[in-house]
């Protein structure tokens, strides 16, 4: 398990990428850099440099109490040998369902799927189109295509191919030791821009990663 990974994050618990109390995996470092991104803290590669062994330090405690994990980035697939190293390792460490978000489409992927075959139970797919709806649970933009691989993946998202719902329109919002502020989950248009607003009126000096790729998508400091 000496596998090297870009890491960016990992959290527990996250609800809104998946269902359930999930444990969240960012990969750091992506090729694609989708316009309207909001993660682009996770862009640039080589910023956390771990491995695998490392990162399941991190999160075994969490195992006994997940329901998931959700792996997303940045850009896993620009990480083969770390992903599938890190797919093996959970499907040992028990039988929670693995959620997978590349914006690669699916047939670009298929060497790498040919080799995971088993270990991610549900993909989603293709790259996010800002210009594009965002209508359909779990997806950024309508265009991103979820892939039920398993058993498992029918079993526990099969019900995630349906419009958004009210409950869907949810963050999860986190906060770091050093005191900076983030989110996961998928936003609304525009939800990052008034989330800003709201706290600058507030008397916080806040910056979105959307505007720079910098550490996340919220860095809060009170003046």
């Amino acid at each position: 398990m000496s596998t090297a990974l870009d890491l960016s994050r990992a959290h527990f618990p996250v609800t809104t990428l998946g269902p359930g109390r999930r444990i969240g995996i960012w990969f750091q470092g992506c090729s694609i850099r989708c316009p309207g991104c909001i993660s682009a803290d996770t862009w640039g590669a080589g910023r956390h440099l771990t491995t695998i062994a490392s990162l399941l330090t991190q999160i075994r405690p969490w195992l006994t109490e997940a329901d998931g994990i959700t792996i997303s980035g940045g850009e896993p697939f620009d990480q083969p040998e770390a992903l599938l190293e890190l797919l093996r390792v959970l499907r040992q460490l028990g039988r929670h369902d693995i959620l997978v978000y590349s914006g690669y489409p699916l047939e670009q992927l298929a060497p790498v799927l040919a080799d995971a075959e088993g270990l991610i139970d549900a993909l989603v797919s293709d790259p996010y189109e800002q210009a594009l709806p965002q209508s359909v649970a779990l997806r950024g933009s309508d265009n991103q295509r979820l892939h039920l691989l398993t058993a498992l993946g029918h079993a526990r998202f099969s019900g995630f191919e349906r419009p958004l719902r009210p409950e869907d329109k949810a963050l999860d919002l986190m906060l770091d030791e050093d005191g900076s502020v983030w989110m996961a989950g998928i936003p609304r248009r525009d939800d990052l821009l008034r989330l800003r607003a709201l706290l600058r009126d507030q008397g916080h000096q806040v910056q979105v990663s959307a505007d720079t790729a910098l550490r996340g998508p919220y860095e809060i400091l009170r003046k």
